[in-house]
């Protein structure tokens, strides 16, 4: 093949229909190799030394290379882990950049840079070959563009998510096409769509899809990384759900039913793991340019992120490889948005966190990144790592503060009356800064991480045992209940209970103000066993469990149905702004009552055995109606007066959550009513008959 110099201006490879540029950054390497490979990956047919330095970027163009051709690169330098540096040629590794890849990831002590069985650990020099054991990128011609395709484009305010994995929601589903099962195509089936209109939620956030692989503790114990929290690469999608293309497909069919669809991205680890991990890719290219290593010891990495290593995004070339693939799934697949796992570790910089970061900047100022949904996951386990309510206005963030308060509430703690009201008011608290309004919160009582709400309500005490950890892993800090019995019952009455229960988050989370993220299988009652870490269960454990469906009681699609109608019906549950509780100059968006339907003092507010609380929310334009809602979370029945509101003379229930029955009844203004014990209950305010 002819080689020539190329140019250094887009990273990875370009094909132009007459051959390829390659192209990689190294600040450090002092050669490096183009390793060329035959049509299987099993044979290194050609190396090129790659002739062409500019700016730390090591180029070349080969003509004749066409798409479909099979390589990766050998990056010669200094092994000097004291120093920071771990080259080693006799790794292949994976191009940062690759589009796609070709054969199977083969756990084996062949990709350590060190012999495994040394006493000197990473000190020592391993010098076999893993080019057998690592997929081959792969010279793609260049994607087409899915800008221009027509997409929800849904208001934040107007956003309900659910939070789903490809294969978890599927694998298990009976009206899944043959095949498709665990796979892309899965997400677009009728049955699955029609699921989702039933339910309400405008978007769908997908556990991670990028190419990624088992950490060696999961392989030793015959498990492996169902979540994917592990990346190996951040442009491919992982084989085991299907190709590019057929996620494309599924996209598209979700964006013309209405539905949107996020990402959530680990741009914050890798799947190098610590010092003693594997050379796959970032770590042999350029070590001490790709993560954060300890000051005083760059042998060691900064751990932010509790799997080994730190992605440094403060590194201008590290940065633009993850802008470059946050462009690259919006504008090759239409992808709406992006959730950030350990989202604080992006905006790290040499003195921890900055609120200014370059990270924040460049999205901002970037063209396409701009115009799509960003939530933050706001913390990391580094130095001064939560920092909810820290973020940009342009972001949303995942608001723990919301789960923890709706927990503590609805297992009967008393006192948090005055926490209640914040946070199903839009968590002001914490957000009303900078611009920002209340679609800042993403509230959520469940996620993929700990309990299903099923099991949040059937269990006090974590069971992972399955995880072959000794039952250490996973959060003691669970806020849950068992309603008497741990785990599974017959008792009728702990059944009745836990699906109060189970109405009354569901009802608390879809009427706050904030934007509601719904887990998936929470509607049919899908329990993990009490497994709250089932980050390794790739099975029955870890996947929906659809039996629910269709059953009467456990059956909660329809209600969540309501709820998220009711939303819409209703803009002052959207927050679009934040509330008042009025004055001399101004109208009440919110007014607190006691019971009595009097005002909220600080003696009511601070009532220590104070479980109950009511709220009107007044109607954003003339003509609308105002909502009344109670939150009873103790065990017994409160008697409340429906209070006077302007222009209102008699309440309408919409909602009761002590009953599977549709709620109804008009009752005027003053009535005196009973909330049954743990009870959610909604009145919408009627105006007097004309004349």
């Amino acid at each position: 093949m002819r080689v020539s110099a190329g140019v250094p201006d887009l990273l990875g490879t370009t094909f132009d229909g007459k051959g390829a540029n390659f192209a990689l950054f190294s600040a450090h390497a002092e050669k490096v190799e183009l390793c060329l490979f035959d049509a299987g990956g099993d044979r290194e047919r050609e190396r090129v030394a790659l002739p062409e330095r500019t700016n730390d970027i090591w180029h070349c163009y080969l003509a004749n290379v066409t798409p479909g051709q099979l390589y990766g690169y050998r990056v010669h330098g200094p092994y000097e882990p004291e120093q920071g540096h771990r080259f080693n040629p006799n790794k292949l590794l994976l191009d940062p950049y690759a589009k796609a890849l070709s054969g199977q990831f083969v756990p084996s002590d062949l990709h350590f840079g060190f012999r495994p069985d040394s006493r000197r650990e990473d000190l020592s020099f391993d010098r076999r070959d893993n080019a057998s054991a690592i997929p081959k990128a792969v010279v793609v011609a260049s994607s087409s563009s899915a800008r221009h395709a027509r997409k929800p484009l849904v208001a934040w305010e107007d956003t309900i998510i659910y939070e789903a994995h490809v294969k978890g929601l599927t694998r298990l589903r009976h009206d899944i096409p043959a095949g498709l099962h665990g796979k892309f195509g899965a997400l677009a089936a009728p049955g699955v769509i029609d699921h989702l209109r039933r339910l309400g939620v405008t978007t769908i956030e997908l556990l991670p899809i990028h190419t990624f692989v088992d950490e060696p503790f999961l392989s030793a114990r015959r498990l492996t990384n169902y979540w994917g929290y592990n990346t190996l690469n951040f442009f491919t999608a992982d084989q085991r759900y299907g190709t590019l293309d057929e996620f494309r497909t599924t996209v598209a069919r979700l964006h013309d039913a209405g539905i949107e669809v996020v990402l959530d991205v680990v741009y914050n680890h890798t799947a190098e793991g610590d010092h003693l991990g594997r050379t796959l890719s970032f770590r042999g290219i350029d070590n001490k340019s790709y993560y954060w290593l300890k000051e005083d010891q760059p042998r060691f990495y900064e751990n932010f992120t509790g799997c080994g290593n730190a992605l440094n995004l403060s590194h201008p070339m590290v940065r633009a490889l993850v802008m470059e693939s946050l462009r690259y799934w919006v504008e090759t697949c239409g992808i709406d948005g992006f959730r950030f796992d350990l989202a604080t570790t992006l905006a790290r910089g040499p003195h921890g966190f900055e609120s200014h970061s370059p990270f924040f900047q460049t999205i901002w100022a970037d063209p396409v990144l701009a115009k799509v949904k960003l939530i933050a996951e706001p913390w990391d386990i580094g130095p001064a790592g939560y920092r909810v309510g820290a973020f940009p206005p342009e972001w949303s963030e995942w608001n723990d503060t919301f789960r923890r308060t709706m927990r503590r509430y609805w297992a009967g703690e008393g006192g948090l009356a005055r926490e209640l009201a914040t946070r199903m008011t839009g968590s002001a608290d914490i957000f009303e800064h900078h611009n920002r309004t209340p679609r800042a919160s993403i509230n959520h009582v469940t996620v993929h991480d700990g309990f299903t709400l099923a099991d949040l309500v059937s269990y006090e005490r974590k069971h992972n045992e399955a995880n072959r950890d000794d039952n250490r892993d996973g959060s003691d800090f669970n806020l849950s209940m068992n309603c008497g019995v741990e785990g599974l019952t017959n008792d009728a009455n702990i059944v009745a209970t836990r699906r109060r229960l189970r109405r009354n988050f569901l009802a608390a989370l879809l009427l706050a103000q904030g934007v509601p993220l719904i887990l998936a299988g929470d509607e049919v009652g899908n329990s993990q066993g009490g497994n709250n870490n089932a980050y390794c269960q790739d099975n029955e454990i870890g996947w929906v469990i659809w039996s629910g469906l269709g059953r009467a009681g456990e059956d909660m699609t329809a209600f969540i149905g309501q709820l998220t109608q009711m939303r819409k019906r209703f803009p002052q549950l959207q927050g679009r702004r934040w509330l008042n509780g009025g004055g001399p100059d101004s109208a009440a968006d919110v007014q607190l009552f006691t019971p009595d339907a009097t005002e909220m003092t600080d003696e009511d507010w601070n009532f220590p055995n104070g479980r109950f609380l009511s709220y009107v929310l007044g109607p954003e334009e003339g003509g609308q109606a105002p909502l009344f809602l109670v939150l009873n979370a103790a065990p017994e029945a409160i008697a409340f007066t429906l209070p006077t509101v302007p222009a209102c003379s008699h309440w309408e229930k919409i909602l009761d959550t002590s009953s599977d029955a549709q709620a109804s009844g008009t009752h005027a203004v003053g009535a005196r009513l009973t909330a049954p014990g743990r009870s959610v209950l909604v009145f919408s305010g009627e105006a007097p008959p004309a004349g």
